[in-house]
């Protein structure tokens, strides 16, 4: 089977397809290392100094602690479904078209960052009975030193995000000689690529192993081997088509022919009607693993 090559990648071509976030989200952890408790452990059961350390939640079980923490995981969950690796900076890639859309990265995150804000309000509003409350929970680990004031406790909950152009490997204005400026440009012209393959591979890992488990979980013929899936199985790979289509920042003929294939592959499919119809079931599994070969030839992922 033939397939279009691959896009060569040309450092200057997506900075204007494509911005970089810098997402910074952070809270209290609640947690505080006890040395007094820690020196008591490693004596009663007769260990050296240093093997053991106890920390304790200051607030023990706190709902509204709880819910913060869970909820800035999540976005940053939803941050990372959204954006592609670039560098070791911890920078993530969006597609310009992705991060303006409607229901795109801007407005999801802005909406994210409102309600963890709300949840960080209900914690605070919340934080003097909590303290109340651990001294019963931590008896004699209780130190009420240990507590900030509620102003510095607000000013650990964080929730900010910038968008920050993807600077152009062809344009250099340093007053340098040629040779320094000609070597500079090829440096980053080499981590400009090198950065977009990599952003590029993330986008296909997720594709593989999206269809690799629809693929699995569709393998059987009749009831007497069925194989029970949830309906995320087909929202996930769904969820793929779009992907393939938002992240495709390079306008990769080869991914435009998997989003074609996939796309088609799930017009009309819903979790019920594979798990009814054993034709419609080896059919889709057929389509979804020609795109999975598709990818599995591509160079560099190691699949």
């Amino acid at each position: 089977m033939n397939h279009p090559a691959p896009a060569t990648i040309v450092a200057p071509s997506i900075a204007s397809s494509a911005v970089l976030i810098d997402l910074s989200i952070s809270t209290w952890t609640g947690r505080k290392l006890d040395k007094r408790a820690s020196n008591d452990v490693t004596a009663q059961n007769n260990a050296a100094k240093g093997v053991a350390n106890v920390h304790k939640k200051l607030l023990g079980d706190c709902a509204e602690l709880d819910a913060v923490q869970k909820f800035a995981a999540n976005a940053r969950n939803a941050h990372y479904a959204m954006t592609m690796p670039w560098s070791d900076l911890g920078m993530r890639l969006c597609p310009t078209a992705k991060y303006i859309d409607t229901n795109g990265y801007e407005r999801t995150m802005t909406g994210l960052q409102s309600e963890f804000f709300r949840l960080t309000e209900a914690f605070l509003q919340a934080y003097d009975w909590e303290i109340q409350n651990a001294q019963l929970k931590l008896g004699a680990l209780f130190n009420v030193e240990e507590y900030p004031s509620r102003d510095s406790l607000a000013s650990k909950f964080k929730f900010r995000f910038v968008a920050i152009p993807l600077p152009d490997a062809g344009d250099w204005r340093l007053d340098i000689g040629n040779e320094a400026a000609a070597s500079m440009r090829e440096q980053y012209e080499k981590f400009y690529g090198d950065q977009l393959k990599d952003a590029m591979a993330d986008v296909w890992r997720r594709a593989h192993e999206a269809l690799a488990k629809m693929s699995e979980r569709l393998d059987y013929a009749d009831d007497t081997t069925k194989k029970v899936f949830r309906d995320t199985l087909v929202t996930n790979v769904q969820e793929i088509v779009d992907l393939l289509d938002a992240m495709n920042i390079t306008d990769d003929p080869v991914m435009s022919d998997a989003h074609r294939r996939l796309d088609q592959a799930m017009q009309g499919i819903t979790p019920d009607a594979l798990r009814e119809d054993a034709y419609l079931r080896a059919q889709t599994k057929r389509q979804v693993d020609d795109v999975r070969k598709i990818i599995d030839t591509l160079p560099g992922l190691g699949f």
